[in-house]
């Protein structure tokens, strides 16, 4: 087992979750706020969302996304930004199965905010998936090496997001083909509709999946949160938790982020492991500032 740990808060995400959690930030100060708190608590890395201050739902705004970046950098907070690229990737099937919705960008459209803003870290999310009732989460192989391609020339690290073993195989793919750089950085997904399921031999199959050189990390949703973090740890993983993929800190109880990050940083203290600060993750991630 590790002895020490890199923590990443996943602070807002993309569902309509605000008025299940009134602590979910929405707005660029809340958000901002909230990265300042999980970072106070332990956190190296902030995964981050934007949402549209008036209806509280996802948006893809690159002046969102710049906003929550200034006001990070105004409050000083020392944390590595991981900016989402997954927003634009939906199709929605009707009930009956006619009719389509949701929001299917140009690959290259997805990373327009990464383009203007360089964050240390963005998610490049590896594989397309059934994603709970009618929603089709689409990502192309195509798709992926061109991002991975632009990700590359902009000095931006990819976090590759992987929800189920056939997702591992294709961004296992990309690095062997030399579209990754060096430390390539994996998160493992699991709880998600209709991944793989949060369970110790998921996690296990998907770790067994990666490259050799490779670190990660890995989270479970909701109940499965907590227990997933200490299996990640005991298996030579990091760590993610925050508002994005649980809202309770117990039974019927709202959490905040940053009661998130401690409960976790107290449980994993509890058995022997620290969390790295931000300037240990960044080494440990081959970062350069």
């Amino acid at each position: 087992m590790i002895t020490e740990t890199i923590v990443t808060c996943a602070v807002t995400g993309a569902g309509n979750t605000r008025g299940r959690n009134p602590h979910v930030p929405v707005t660029p100060k809340e958000i901002a706020a909230a990265v300042a708190e999980a970072a106070a608590e332990g956190a190296a890395i902030a995964h981050i969302h934007v949402r549209d201050p008036e209806t509280g739902l996802e948006t893809w705004t690159p002046a969102l996304f710049r906003e929550v970046m200034a006001r990070i950098r105004e409050r000083g907070t020392d944390i590595i930004v991981n900016l989402t690229t997954g927003t634009g990737a939906d199709i929605v099937v009707g009930a009956d199965g006619l009719g389509l919705s949701g929001f299917l960008a140009e690959q290259m459209d997805r990373i327009v905010h990464v383009e203007e803003l360089k964050p240390e870290i963005c998610s490049l999310d590896c594989g397309t998936m059934n994603f709970g009732g009618g929603t089709v989460f689409v990502n192309t192989e195509d798709w992926l090496v061109a991002m991975a391609k632009r990700l590359r020339d902009l000095g931006v690290k990819p976090e590759m997001e992987v929800f189920d073993l056939g997702h591992v195989r294709l961004a296992r793919s990309l690095v062997e083909r030399g579209l990754i750089g060096p430390k390539p950085l994996f998160q493992i997904c699991l709880g998600v509709s209709w991944g793989a399921p949060a369970t110790t031999e998921a996690m296990l199959a998907m770790r067994n999946g990666l490259p050799a050189e490779a670190l990660w990390s890995a989270f479970g949703i909701g109940r499965q949160q907590m227990p997933m973090a200490v299996q990640s740890v005991l298996m030579g993983g990091n760590v993610r938790v925050g508002l994005e993929d649980n809202l309770y800190i117990e039974h019927g109880r709202p959490a905040t982020n940053g009661a998130l990050v401690a409960k976790a940083v107290d449980i994993l203290g509890r058995l022997g492991v620290r969390p790295l600060t931000p300037a240990e993750a960044r080494l440990r991630l081959g970062l350069e500032r």
